[in-house]
Protein backbone atom coordinates (compact mmCIF):
# COMPACT_ATOMS: atom_id res chain seq x y z
CA UNK A 1 0.00 0.00 0.00
CA UNK A 2 2.86 2.51 1.21
CA UNK A 3 5.57 1.07 -1.06
CA UNK A 4 7.22 3.97 -2.49
CA UNK A 5 6.29 6.37 0.76
CA UNK A 6 7.61 6.38 3.85
CA UNK A 7 6.06 8.40 6.28
CA UNK A 8 7.66 10.37 9.55
CA UNK A 9 5.65 9.16 12.16
CA UNK A 10 8.25 10.80 14.50
CA UNK A 11 8.38 14.10 13.73
CA UNK A 12 5.86 15.23 16.12
CA UNK A 13 5.81 11.82 18.65
CA UNK A 14 7.22 13.83 21.48
CA UNK A 15 4.01 16.25 21.46
CA UNK A 16 1.37 13.22 20.26
CA UNK A 17 2.54 10.94 22.46
CA UNK A 18 2.96 13.21 25.41
CA UNK A 19 -0.62 13.90 25.02
CA UNK A 20 -2.17 10.67 24.64
CA UNK A 21 -0.14 9.54 27.85
CA UNK A 22 -1.82 12.38 29.83
CA UNK A 23 -5.48 11.92 28.23
CA UNK A 24 -5.24 8.36 29.58
CA UNK A 25 -4.38 9.50 32.72
CA UNK A 26 -6.79 11.85 32.81
CA UNK A 27 -9.56 9.21 31.64
CA UNK A 28 -7.98 6.57 34.64
CA UNK A 29 -9.09 9.75 37.55
CA UNK A 30 -12.13 9.88 35.66
CA UNK A 31 -12.75 6.60 35.91
CA UNK A 32 -11.43 6.56 39.33
CA UNK A 33 -14.14 9.42 40.55
CA UNK A 34 -17.60 8.03 38.47
CA UNK A 35 -17.02 4.36 38.56
CA UNK A 36 -19.09 2.22 35.66
CA UNK A 37 -22.05 0.83 35.14
CA UNK A 38 -21.27 -2.92 36.26
CA UNK A 39 -23.94 -5.38 34.87
CA UNK A 40 -25.32 -8.48 36.74
CA UNK A 41 -22.39 -10.36 36.42
CA UNK A 42 -20.23 -7.82 38.59
CA UNK A 43 -23.09 -5.86 40.71
CA UNK A 44 -25.12 -9.03 41.14
CA UNK A 45 -29.12 -9.04 39.61
CA UNK A 46 -31.64 -11.19 37.93
CA UNK A 47 -32.11 -11.45 34.19
CA UNK A 48 -35.05 -12.47 32.70
CA UNK A 49 -35.40 -13.10 29.10
CA UNK A 50 -38.77 -13.46 27.62
CA UNK A 51 -40.56 -13.55 23.80
CA UNK A 52 -44.30 -13.25 22.92
CA UNK A 53 -46.70 -14.11 20.26
CA UNK A 54 -47.94 -10.87 20.47
CA UNK A 55 -45.62 -8.69 21.77
CA UNK A 56 -46.55 -5.65 24.85
CA UNK A 57 -44.25 -1.71 24.60
CA UNK A 58 -41.27 -1.75 26.42
CA UNK A 59 -43.02 1.07 28.35
CA UNK A 60 -45.57 -1.52 29.26
CA UNK A 61 -43.13 -4.12 30.88
CA UNK A 62 -41.27 -1.24 32.27
CA UNK A 63 -44.08 0.22 34.48
CA UNK A 64 -45.69 -3.66 35.18
CA UNK A 65 -42.12 -4.52 36.85
CA UNK A 66 -41.75 -1.44 38.61
CA UNK A 67 -45.38 -1.72 40.04
CA UNK A 68 -43.75 -5.37 41.53
CA UNK A 69 -41.78 -3.61 43.64
CA UNK A 70 -38.64 -3.35 41.49
CA UNK A 71 -36.54 -0.66 41.28
CA UNK A 72 -35.55 1.06 38.01
CA UNK A 73 -35.42 -2.29 36.09
CA UNK A 74 -33.89 -2.24 32.61
CA UNK A 75 -36.26 -3.48 29.81
CA UNK A 76 -34.47 -3.98 26.36
CA UNK A 77 -35.52 -5.36 23.21
CA UNK A 78 -33.78 -9.01 22.09
CA UNK A 79 -32.92 -10.12 18.39
CA UNK A 80 -36.28 -8.71 17.63
CA UNK A 81 -39.35 -6.87 18.51
CA UNK A 82 -41.06 -10.17 19.69
CA UNK A 83 -38.00 -10.68 22.48
CA UNK A 84 -37.24 -8.59 25.61
CA UNK A 85 -34.51 -8.92 28.18
CA UNK A 86 -35.26 -7.73 31.66
CA UNK A 87 -32.67 -6.41 33.92
CA UNK A 88 -33.27 -5.85 37.91
CA UNK A 89 -31.74 -5.25 40.90
CA UNK A 90 -30.41 -8.12 43.30
CA UNK A 91 -32.82 -9.33 45.94
CA UNK A 92 -30.77 -7.86 48.92
CA UNK A 93 -30.85 -4.41 47.18
CA UNK A 94 -34.42 -4.91 46.57
CA UNK A 95 -35.31 -6.20 49.97
CA UNK A 96 -36.96 -2.64 51.21
CA UNK A 97 -39.47 -2.81 48.52
CA UNK A 98 -40.63 -5.34 49.97
CA UNK A 99 -43.11 -6.39 52.89
CA UNK A 100 -42.03 -10.05 53.74
CA UNK A 101 -37.93 -11.06 54.31
CA UNK A 102 -38.17 -14.41 52.60
CA UNK A 103 -40.37 -13.25 49.66
CA UNK A 104 -38.79 -14.85 46.14
CA UNK A 105 -39.59 -11.33 43.79
CA UNK A 106 -37.82 -13.09 41.10
CA UNK A 107 -39.48 -16.28 40.79
CA UNK A 108 -42.54 -14.34 41.76
CA UNK A 109 -42.22 -11.78 38.74
CA UNK A 110 -42.15 -14.81 36.61
CA UNK A 111 -45.32 -16.57 37.71
CA UNK A 112 -46.72 -13.53 37.51
CA UNK A 113 -45.20 -12.67 34.17
CA UNK A 114 -46.64 -15.99 32.93
CA UNK A 115 -50.35 -15.85 34.25
CA UNK A 116 -50.71 -11.71 33.84
CA UNK A 117 -49.16 -12.02 29.65
CA UNK A 118 -50.80 -15.08 28.86
CA UNK A 119 -52.76 -13.45 26.11
CA UNK A 120 -50.04 -12.24 24.72
CA UNK A 121 -48.05 -15.76 23.74
CA UNK A 122 -45.32 -15.38 26.70
CA UNK A 123 -42.59 -17.57 26.79
CA UNK A 124 -39.60 -17.73 29.56
CA UNK A 125 -36.80 -18.52 28.04
CA UNK A 126 -33.96 -17.72 30.33
CA UNK A 127 -34.28 -16.55 34.00
CA UNK A 128 -30.54 -16.19 35.39
CA UNK A 129 -29.40 -14.85 39.45
CA UNK A 130 -25.98 -13.33 40.47
CA UNK A 131 -26.04 -11.78 44.27
CA UNK A 132 -24.02 -9.39 44.88
CA UNK A 133 -21.00 -10.90 46.67
CA UNK A 134 -20.22 -13.89 43.83
CA UNK A 135 -20.46 -10.12 41.30
CA UNK A 136 -17.90 -8.41 43.64
CA UNK A 137 -15.92 -11.37 43.50
CA UNK A 138 -16.09 -11.72 40.08
CA UNK A 139 -15.18 -8.35 39.39
CA UNK A 140 -11.99 -8.24 41.82
CA UNK A 141 -10.60 -11.87 39.65
CA UNK A 142 -11.67 -9.88 36.31
CA UNK A 143 -9.24 -6.98 37.51
CA UNK A 144 -6.31 -9.27 38.99
CA UNK A 145 -6.83 -11.64 35.53
CA UNK A 146 -5.67 -8.51 33.46
CA UNK A 147 -3.10 -7.06 35.97
CA UNK A 148 -1.22 -10.40 35.83
CA UNK A 149 -1.72 -10.82 32.31
CA UNK A 150 0.19 -7.37 31.72
CA UNK A 151 2.83 -8.67 34.49
CA UNK A 152 3.03 -11.64 32.26
CA UNK A 153 3.68 -9.41 29.25
CA UNK A 154 6.19 -7.58 30.82
CA UNK A 155 8.12 -10.69 31.35
CA UNK A 156 8.03 -12.47 27.96
CA UNK A 157 8.69 -9.34 25.69
CA UNK A 158 11.49 -8.16 28.23
CA UNK A 159 12.75 -12.07 27.31
CA UNK A 160 11.79 -12.13 24.12
CA UNK A 161 13.96 -8.61 23.07
CA UNK A 162 15.03 -6.31 25.29
CA UNK A 163 14.17 -4.78 28.63
CA UNK A 164 14.03 -1.07 26.95
CA UNK A 165 11.30 -3.16 24.91
CA UNK A 166 9.02 -4.22 27.64
CA UNK A 167 8.25 -1.28 29.64
CA UNK A 168 6.60 0.52 26.32
CA UNK A 169 4.98 -2.56 25.12
CA UNK A 170 2.86 -2.98 28.86
CA UNK A 171 2.62 1.00 29.08
CA UNK A 172 1.01 1.11 25.85
CA UNK A 173 -1.48 -2.09 26.56
CA UNK A 174 -2.51 0.01 30.04
CA UNK A 175 -3.29 3.13 27.31
CA UNK A 176 -5.22 0.69 25.08
CA UNK A 177 -7.56 -0.36 27.95
CA UNK A 178 -7.47 2.69 29.81
CA UNK A 179 -9.48 4.82 26.42
CA UNK A 180 -11.44 1.44 25.94
CA UNK A 181 -12.75 1.74 29.98
CA UNK A 182 -13.31 5.69 29.83
CA UNK A 183 -15.59 5.24 26.95
CA UNK A 184 -17.72 2.54 28.57
CA UNK A 185 -17.69 4.95 31.87
CA UNK A 186 -18.91 8.45 29.79
CA UNK A 187 -21.48 6.59 28.27
CA UNK A 188 -22.81 4.68 31.04
CA UNK A 189 -22.45 1.06 29.19
CA UNK A 190 -22.61 -1.97 30.93
CA UNK A 191 -19.35 -3.71 31.77
CA UNK A 192 -20.04 -7.26 32.38
CA UNK A 193 -18.26 -10.46 31.83
CA UNK A 194 -18.17 -9.80 28.04
CA UNK A 195 -16.61 -6.61 28.40
CA UNK A 196 -13.68 -8.18 30.10
CA UNK A 197 -13.67 -10.83 27.65
CA UNK A 198 -13.38 -8.16 24.79
CA UNK A 199 -10.42 -6.68 27.15
CA UNK A 200 -8.48 -9.01 27.19
CA UNK A 201 -8.47 -9.54 23.41
CA UNK A 202 -7.84 -6.43 22.51
CA UNK A 203 -4.48 -6.42 24.64
CA UNK A 204 -3.70 -9.71 23.32
CA UNK A 205 -4.28 -8.37 19.47
CA UNK A 206 -2.48 -4.38 20.46
CA UNK A 207 0.46 -7.18 21.76
CA UNK A 208 0.64 -8.92 18.54
CA UNK A 209 0.50 -5.10 16.43
CA UNK A 210 2.97 -3.80 18.79
CA UNK A 211 5.86 -7.44 18.67
CA UNK A 212 5.64 -7.57 15.13
CA UNK A 213 7.05 -3.37 14.89
CA UNK A 214 9.45 -4.56 17.82
CA UNK A 215 10.40 -6.98 15.97
CA UNK A 216 11.07 -5.23 12.50
CA UNK A 217 13.06 -2.49 14.74
CA UNK A 218 15.45 -5.53 15.95
CA UNK A 219 15.85 -6.72 12.36
CA UNK A 220 16.20 -3.21 10.88
CA UNK A 221 19.06 -2.64 13.51
CA UNK A 222 21.30 -5.79 12.24
CA UNK A 223 21.00 -4.09 8.72
CA UNK A 224 21.50 0.03 9.52
CA UNK A 225 22.83 0.06 12.95
CA UNK A 226 25.72 2.11 11.37
CA UNK A 227 24.03 4.03 8.57
CA UNK A 228 20.99 5.58 10.67
CA UNK A 229 20.36 6.62 14.06
CA UNK A 230 18.28 5.08 16.77
CA UNK A 231 15.14 6.94 16.00
CA UNK A 232 15.34 7.10 12.05
CA UNK A 233 15.63 2.92 12.42
CA UNK A 234 12.30 2.87 14.19
CA UNK A 235 10.69 5.27 11.79
CA UNK A 236 11.51 3.07 9.23
CA UNK A 237 10.06 -0.14 10.85
CA UNK A 238 6.84 1.19 11.13
CA UNK A 239 6.66 2.06 7.99
CA UNK A 240 7.80 -0.98 7.26
CA UNK A 241 4.73 -2.76 8.45
CA UNK A 242 2.28 0.26 8.35
CA UNK A 243 0.52 -1.68 5.28
CA UNK A 244 0.21 -5.07 7.58
CA UNK A 245 -0.96 -3.01 10.06
CA UNK A 246 -3.67 -1.24 8.36
CA UNK A 247 -4.68 -4.50 5.98
CA UNK A 248 -4.99 -6.35 9.95
CA UNK A 249 -7.05 -3.51 11.58
CA UNK A 250 -9.61 -3.18 8.17
CA UNK A 251 -10.36 -6.96 7.53
CA UNK A 252 -10.93 -6.78 11.52
CA UNK A 253 -13.10 -4.24 11.82
CA UNK A 254 -14.91 -5.15 8.96
CA UNK A 255 -15.57 -8.28 11.07
CA UNK A 256 -16.18 -6.57 14.32
CA UNK A 257 -18.57 -4.42 12.19
CA UNK A 258 -21.07 -7.40 10.63
CA UNK A 259 -21.34 -8.85 14.68
CA UNK A 260 -22.29 -5.15 15.33
CA UNK A 261 -24.76 -4.61 12.64
CA UNK A 262 -26.19 -7.80 12.34
CA UNK A 263 -26.43 -9.26 16.04
CA UNK A 264 -28.00 -7.88 19.65
CA UNK A 265 -27.25 -8.16 23.26
CA UNK A 266 -23.89 -9.64 24.81
CA UNK A 267 -22.27 -10.19 20.76
CA UNK A 268 -23.42 -6.56 19.93
CA UNK A 269 -21.39 -5.12 22.94
CA UNK A 270 -18.96 -7.68 22.50
CA UNK A 271 -18.02 -6.04 18.91
CA UNK A 272 -18.46 -2.70 20.33
CA UNK A 273 -15.25 -2.94 22.54
CA UNK A 274 -13.28 -4.61 20.14
CA UNK A 275 -13.78 -1.84 17.27
CA UNK A 276 -12.89 0.24 19.83
CA UNK A 277 -9.92 -1.43 20.91
CA UNK A 278 -8.98 -2.07 17.47
CA UNK A 279 -9.20 1.81 16.87
CA UNK A 280 -6.96 2.57 19.79
CA UNK A 281 -5.04 -0.17 19.38
CA UNK A 282 -3.19 0.68 15.47
CA UNK A 283 -3.10 4.07 16.40
CA UNK A 284 -1.31 3.19 20.04
CA UNK A 285 1.06 0.71 18.15
CA UNK A 286 2.85 3.87 16.11
CA UNK A 287 2.61 6.84 18.38
CA UNK A 288 2.87 5.47 21.76
CA UNK A 289 4.98 2.36 21.86
CA UNK A 290 7.65 3.03 19.66
CA UNK A 291 8.26 6.58 20.45
CA UNK A 292 8.29 4.89 23.96
CA UNK A 293 11.17 2.81 22.84
CA UNK A 294 12.82 5.75 21.65
CA UNK A 295 12.87 8.12 24.61
CA UNK A 296 13.90 5.09 26.22
CA UNK A 297 17.13 4.48 24.15
CA UNK A 298 17.89 7.97 23.98
CA UNK A 299 18.29 7.91 28.00
CA UNK A 300 19.67 5.03 28.39
CA UNK A 301 22.52 6.23 25.97
CA UNK A 302 22.91 9.58 27.39
CA UNK A 303 23.39 7.93 30.80
CA UNK A 304 26.07 5.56 29.54
CA UNK A 305 27.58 8.98 27.97
CA UNK A 306 27.56 10.02 31.14
CA UNK A 307 29.40 7.21 32.96
CA UNK A 308 32.46 7.25 30.71
CA UNK A 309 32.94 10.74 31.19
Amino acid sequence: MFKYKEFNFLSHSPYVTSISLLLAMGMLIWIALEGFNYGIDFAGGNEIQIRFKKAPSIETLRNYITNKGFLKPSVQTYGDRQEFLILTGSLENQKASFSESNFQPVENLVESLKIDFKAQGIEIRRVDSVGPQIGSELRTKGLLAIFYSLIMILIYVGLRFDYKFAPPAVICLFHDAVWTMWIFSVFHLAVNIQTLAALLAIIGYSLNDTIVTFDRIRENQTFFNKKMSFSAICNRSINDVLSRTLLTSLTTMLAVGVMWFFTDGVIKDFAFTLAVGVLVGTYSSIYVATPLVVWIHYFQHKRNAKSYT
